[in-house]
């Protein structure tokens, strides 16, 4: 059957069910939140009079929970203007309403009589045929369909999102034996395309699977500590971003997500898996037992690995738990051989081989760990899972691992580390042993472009399913590079469409970087139809290489400094006025020059979680690659008569001057980095470069043509001026900016303006352009410009005479 979504209902509005019902906000989803409805009054209710029927007292539970959730930093929400599709109430008054929703969400409290109560008033309302699912985390699916319609258990399965589920990318699917099966396959597609999730469908065994390994791999390391001396704060340094792991890593994660969430999943986990090998790792380790009783539950009490408090200068500081004493002390600083050898080393894989090889602490806990991990992933199949990749899917989009537990296997290699893992006292499974007897060196591989996984089952290497519609540069890289550099790949997509990919640190933009995408219009031109923009790194681009400038700027090498200026400006310029068209597909940081590009893109084909702005006030200057003329483009577009006019400028020079970043992409389009009908945004970032491709091919099939330079850009010349400079002044005489503020605040005013004409005059992009440089040029040599700079290259260092 069609099915679409229209209206959601979510049943139970605390932590995850308030934030499920902002998600479906933000794609345009109507929601109805409903809760219980309070038993008594509160105080201020009774102050104020208010009955127990009283609709505001009847609600206050829900809407409570819900300015809760949008308060909350980060925010659940994309804007706040997706707040107006939820609609509030209590199960009292307005369970009757879910017969017009399509989907039917149950996230109340975690219990299976609560939730089977719940169900039955469902039973009475909902339509035939519509979704119900349930959010538990831990609760067997098959238990909740007991005395439930047949149509009921028919469309009836586990939907696990992961808090917090705006930013969280699992969602695992649990079907019961009576789910249809076309109900699984939308749910799959649904929470792919337009939740932007990874969709991992899990067997409904304890804790799923995400869970299942997670917990077992935090709980195996709680039990490693003892064993090898090590801290909390070594813990953490060892097993977080140097290992592709979240910066948070383990015990800042568990402070976070809550101890006893943890304790709650493992007690879960060791009662309920009696034929786990590892079931004995489940129990807690004495500190952490003594840590449960304290009430030391991580961020939600106030304290738990860590604890923040105020030194005696008034300051904040981390405290760190010791695990002997169970005292706090200041936390320590990390040293390790290991963390310095692969500090320079940015492909995480060839870094894994490091740690693997190390001879410190860090070598050793990566051994233990990982060696174990192994054993317990290969015995978790079939148990939880038929295929491998879903538990390195749900490892990644669950818990943030750049490296699922069978991608890290293969990094480490498959045969080294299962001779470590005899050394160490661990036994893959059999499986894994007759994989190696028949010759197979890897879990993965790519074979003609594709990624392909080693099938158990089959004993054969299977295609990852779903990933035919990605485009992902890691299976390309080898055999599709058409042109590159230190900085670029230049990559042939398929179809005539290239992409260039950055891969300098951060993405950084210098030389390299402008070269590369001058070199693939260039061939674009020549022989194909389009270009697209793009990445499968962290960040899209923290912009502009700031340290190249600097060295320019200290060494006074002005010349080539304004060259440098004048090559990104006009490769800004090319992105727009190029005989093909050129789509940009941001994600995550795009600032500075980043931003820049996607401004000047005929189209921007940007991820739902892209943080965009024009940051380069922070650092003593303006936008230089085109970034400050476009805003003074855009305001001429928008303006209708004088008036409007200034408060247009006057908006645009604040975007710019609090060098104010996106938290979403739609709000990239409000701050006006973006325009109405050149931008699309992708719900889940493994789709945003086959999203990018699309829009390409498109605008290239649509007769695409070369775009003609401005030059009826209307300015405000020295009328726009005055308002700049009384503001600055204000500003500056009411110390709220500095000197040096208080001039970028003019340069960037003088540009924006057309400079010091003397009524408002049409100029055209090149003259803003010239004025940009010259004032950036003006303020890079300025030495409060470059102890900003200095500051952020060698974090804090200052700048010698």
């Amino acid at each position: 059957m069609k099915r679409t979504i229209n209206k959601v209902a979510v049943l139970g509005s605390g932590i995850m069910g308030s934030r499920i019902a902002c998600h479906f906000a933000n794609i345009g989803t109507e929601v109805l939140l409903l809760d219980i409805a309070p038993k008594e009054l509160s105080e201020e209710e009774k102050a104020r009079g208010l009955a127990i029927d009283n609709p505001k007292v009847k609600n206050r539970i829900v809407e409570t929970a819900l300015q809760t959730a949008v308060k909350t930093n980060p925010s659940p929400v994309y804007s706040k203007k997706v707040l107006s599709r939820i609609k509030t109430g209590n199960f009292d008054d307005d369970m009757a309403l879910i017969e017009k929703c399509d989907w039917v969400i149950e996230v109340v409290v975690e219990n299976l009589d609560i939730k089977k109560k719940v169900f039955e008033q469902v039973e009475r309302f909902r339509k035939p045929g519509t979704l119900i699912t349930s959010n538990t985390s831990g609760i067997p699916i098959h238990l909740m369909t007991e005395g439930r319609s047949e149509d009921f258990k028919a469309h009836f399965c586990g939907t696990h999102f992961f808090n917090p589920p705006r930013y969280l990318r699992l969602l695992e699917i649990i079907p019961t034996q009576f789910t249809r099966p076309d109900v699984v396959d939308f749910l799959m597609h649904y929470g792919d395309k337009f939740l932007g999730k990874t969709t991992v469908r899990c067997k409904d065994t304890p804790a799923f699977i995400a869970n299942r390994v997670g917990v077992y791999s935090i709980m195996a390391l709680l039990h490693l500590v003892e064993k090898l001396d090590l801290t909390v704060e070594e813990v953490d340094k060892f097993t977080g971003p140097a290992l592709g792991r979240p910066k948070s890593a383990t015990f800042r994660t568990s402070d976070v997500v809550g101890v006893d969430t943890m304790i709650k999943v493992a007690k879960g986990l060791y009662d309920n898996c009696p034929e786990d090998k590892a079931r004995e790792l489940f129990k807690l380790p004495d500190f952490v037992q003594k840590m449960e009783a304290n009430n030391w539950l991580g961020d939600k009490t106030g304290q738990g690995f860590y604890k923040k408090v105020k030194g005696e200068s008034g300051k904040s500081e981390i405290l760190a738990l010791d695990l002997k004493t169970l005292d706090y002390k200041p936390s320590q600083k990390v040293k390790s051989a290991t963390l310095e050898q692969t500090k320079p080393v940015e492909n995480l894989r060839e870094r894994m081989k490091i740690f693997a090889g190390a001879k410190d602490k860090a070598g050793e806990l990566f051994r233990h760990s990982s060696f174990g991990l192994f054993e317990y992933v290969s015995d978790r199949i079939p148990e939880i899972s038929d295929e491998l990749y879903r538990i390195d899917d749900a490892m990644r989009a669950g818990f943030g691992w750049e490296l699922g537990p069978f991608e890290l296997w293969d990094a480490v290699g498959l045969k080294a580390a299962v001779e470590g893992m005899k050394q160490y006292g661990h036994t893959p499974a059999a499986w894994v042993q007759e994989m190696i007897a028949q010759g197979h060196e890897s879990f993965y591989r790519i074979e003609g472009g594709r990624k392909q996984f080693y099938d158990v089952g089959s004993r054969s290497y299977q295609p990852v399913p779903g990933t035919d519609e990605f485009v992902i540069l890691d299976n390309l890289r080898d055999s599709k590079t058409v042109w590159k550099n230190s900085g670029v790949s230049v990559i042939d997509l398929g179809d005539g469409i290239l992409n260039v990919e950055f891969h300098t640190k951060m993405n950084t933009i210098g030389g390299d970087v402008i070269q590369g995408i001058n070199k693939a219009i260039d061939l674009a031109e020549k022989d194909f139809r389009g270009v697209v923009i793009g990445n499968d790194g962290a960040n899209f681009s923290a912009g502009a290489n700031v340290g190249m400038i600097f060295m320019m700027a200290v060494e006074q090498e002005w010349d080539e400094l304004n060259l440098a200026i004048r090559m990104f400006q006009n490769t800004s310029m090319r992105l727009r006025y190029s005989a093909i068209p050129v789509v940009v597909a941001p994600h995550n940081l795009t600032l500075g020059g980043g931003c820049e590009f996607s401004m000047h893109a005929d189209h921007v084909q940007l991820s739902a979680e892209t943080y965009m702005g024009l940051v380069e006030f922070g650092v003593g200057v303006i936008p230089g690659g085109g970034g400050t003329k476009e805003f003074a483009l855009r305001a001429s577009d928008e303006l209708k008569d004088d008036q409007i006019a200034q408060n247009t400028l006057k908006e645009r020079f604040l975007t710019i001057g609090m060098a104010k970043v996106s938290t979403s992409g739609e709000e990239a389009f409000e701050l006006g980095y973006l325009q109405k009908g050149k931008y699309s945004i992708t719900m889940n970032r493994s789709r945003l470069l086959a999203d990018a491709k699309a829009k390409a091919i498109e605008l290239a099939e649509a007769g695409y043509t070369k775009p003609v330079q401005r030059t009826d850009i209307r300015v405000l010349g020295k009328q726009g001026l005055g308002i700049v400079y009384a503001g600055a002044n204000s500003m500056f005489a009411g110390n709220y900016i500095s000197e040096h503020d208080k001039k970028i605040s003019e340069k960037l005013g003088y540009v924006m303006c057309g400079g010091d004409l003397s009524s408002p005059t049409e100029v055209s992009e090149q003259y803003l352009l010239d004025l940009e440089r010259e004032a950036f040029l003006s303020l890079a040599g300025e030495r409060k410009s470059l102890e900003r700079i200095q500051s952020i290259i060698t974090k804090g260092k200052p700048l010698r005479n």
